[in-house]
């Protein structure tokens, strides 16, 4: 799966969603993220912050490094990068 799109189109926050989804990040720390979020005024974007762990990336809302997230589903090993 490739996400492409243009800047702050919402690529990591579909990305991250996808993560979650799939059970390869837990809900609590979903919550975490949305709760620390809010507390930016940024309180949508607690997917991408599965993938964006930069301090710079989480205030300013965009991708600055790449990100590598490894899980696992009952049937496939995923590997998923995210790139600025």
């Amino acid at each position: 799966v490739v996400v492409i799109g243009h800047v702050d189109s919402g690529k990591s926050t579909t990305t991250g969603h996808l993560i979650y989804q799939c059970g390869g990040i837990d809900k609590r720390t979903i919550e975490k993220f949305e709760k620390e979020a809010a507390e930016l005024g940024k309180g949508s974007f607690k997917y991408a912050w599965v993938l964006d762990k930069l301090k710079a990336e989480r205030e300013r809302g965009i991708t600055i490094d790449i990100a590598l997230w490894k899980f696992e589903t009952p049937r496939y090993y995923v590997t998923v990068i995210d790139a600025p």
